[in-house]
């Protein structure tokens, strides 16, 4: 009788663990591809910048401040990233917000109205976030979209 059971059990548990959603998530095979273009971009450009990758929470999974980077940039990649993936836009927006107006939003968790944080989505599910800081906020964007360009081509 308990054998039974336990048979009964285990495949309605089993049933009902492949009902569940499969999730996506970054590997760190996936950072290490976005990070190393984005790192390749930044050379290119002779410029040196802190690169920062954080999962959809906004928890970071890498942080690198370039050699001549200034400290700022570490706090300002990762704001611009958790903006991304907070909000699934670029961080760019979050700037255009602001210049428009729109002040109150500075109030917002994790908004950051900066330029170079973009977020990383796949197959239309959010992942994260990825941004550079250290140049002008149009090079720090370049950099973040060449790592981003790079997983996206896998």
């Amino acid at each position: 009788m308990n054998r039974l059971l336990a048979a009964i059990l285990l495949s309605a548990v089993t049933a009902f663990a492949s009902d569940l959603p499969n999730k996506k998530y970054l590997d760190l095979t996936s950072i290490k591809i976005m990070v190393s273009a984005a790192e390749a971009k930044a050379k290119e450009l002779n410029v040196s910048v802190t690169i920062c990758v954080v999962d959809e929470s906004g928890n970071i999974l890498f942080l690198e401040k370039g050699e001549t980077a200034s400290l700022n940039t570490i706090q300002f990649a990762q704001r611009k990233a958790r903006h991304a993936a907070f909000y699934g836009s670029p961080s760019r927006e979050g700037a255009d917000t602001v210049r428009k107006g729109n002040v109150e939003a500075l109030a917002f968790p994790e908004f950051f109205p900066n330029q170079g944080g973009l977020p990383i989505k796949v197959n239309g599910q959010l992942l994260g976030g990825i941004s550079a800081s250290g140049a002008k906020s149009e090079i720090d964007e370049a950099i973040a979209q060449s790592g981003l360009d790079a997983l996206l081509k896998q």
